[in-house]
């Protein structure tokens, strides 16, 4: 009852995807977007495009907008795998799942009186859920009971993170307290953990978690197949795992203040999009998977752009408007994480 009122009150808003109501209300947020398609084949296409085999059940009514749950960090946790148990964080023994209980246990619990959160456009300093998602890139350790994670928005990588319950509190505390920002602590007694930027100009994220849902797991492969081709076509390096990092400095090896490590995390992301180098990954469940293909992309800034009902006609327009010209196209969004750009043109913009 509650997500059917807060639809309707989103639909008197913003009107429906294809409105020019929600081009108006994203430029007026001073969000980057454009009116360009969503796709740039002709429907039927024309092209020669992979597509979805027929009898998906993809929902193509219902409202997208705001359909994203905010959260003031997400972590992608190596398992080099593309599909997990149904919860990630239920399973034990697992990192996800440690994680979950180190969170609950170490994070300030949300309050009865809290209002409900709106998905469509928000901060994550604002925000106070924790996203703990599973992720198909490798760990860099050869100890199988490390793992990497990538934290996001922050645009950060850290390793060594033990799979324990301590490993998990020893992470939190490191990189994911509310009370941190993007560079997180430098002066740590755990001498365990490494971190680094996240070396790429955007990351993909596409959902394929088959056990969660199988329009996932079919959407999914194709969807990379067809982003590696068309970034590809635009002279951009693509990869489908997150390359070892550790035979380059971490940033506690080169800052010895947080002052120091924040500038120099800064200078370095501030040089990634003219890189044109993208990381493409799969993801456990992120919600919302009537609307596969789901979709993330992730820029340097810190911009998260959340799409929903991406099929393979509609990525050349997505890595020609979001992924090269930082710009949202509003009749696939879902929402999405610090879009606003005051002042600003693109979602790359400082």
């Amino acid at each position: 009852m509650i997500f059917s009122l807060i639809g309707q009150l989103k639909a008197f808003v913003f009107g429906s995807p294809n409105s020019p109501e929600v081009y108006r209300t994203l430029k007026i947020a001073d969000v980057p977007v454009t009116t360009a398609e969503c796709r740039s084949c002709a429907d039927p296409c024309d092209e020669d495009h992979d597509d979805f085999p027929s009898g998906l059940d993809i929902d193509m009514d219902s409202d997208m907008l705001g359909s994203v749950y905010p959260y003031r960090r997400q972590v992608l946790i190596s398992t080099g795998k593309r599909d997990w148990e149904i919860e990630v964080t239920e399973a034990k023994g697992t990192l996800a799942a440690f994680l979950e209980t180190a969170n609950s246990s170490l994070s300030t619990p949300k309050k009865p009186n809290d209002p409900l959160p709106s998905g469509l456009l928000f901060s994550h300093t604002e925000a106070k859920f924790l996203s703990i998602l599973n992720g198909s890139h490798r760990p860099f350790s050869y100890d199988e009971s490390e793992e990497t994670v990538i934290v996001l928005p922050d645009f950060m990588v850290v390793s060594g993170v033990s799979r324990t319950l301590a490993g998990a509190e020893v992470l939190w505390k490191a990189a994911l307290d509310p009370a941190l920002d993007r560079a997180g602590v430098i002066t740590r007694t755990d001498n365990l953990l490494n971190t680094w930027v996240l070396p790429y100009s955007c990351l993909i994220l596409l959902c394929s978690h088959k056990r969660r849902d199988k329009r996932c797991s079919v959407t999914a492969p194709i969807l990379e197949k067809t982003f590696h081709l068309y970034l590809e076509r635009e002279g951009w390096e693509v990869h489908t795992n997150l390359y070892d990092l550790t035979s380059e400095p971490s940033l506690e090896s080169q800052a010895s203040s947080t002052t120091e490590k924040e500038r120099l995390v800064e200078t370095q992301l501030k040089s990634l999009h003219a890189e044109h180098r993208a990381l493409i990954l799969m993801s456990s469940h992120f919600g919302g998977h009537q609307f596969a293909g789901n979709c993330v992309i992730y820029t340097p800034r810190g911009a998260g752009v959340w799409y929903g009902r991406v099929t393979p006609h509609n990525v050349e327009s997505i890595v020609k408007h979001t992924i090269i010209d930082g710009q949202v196209i509003p009749t696939i969004l879902r929402g999405g994480v610090d879009l606003p750009c005051r002042g600003k043109k693109t979602l790359y913009d400082w």
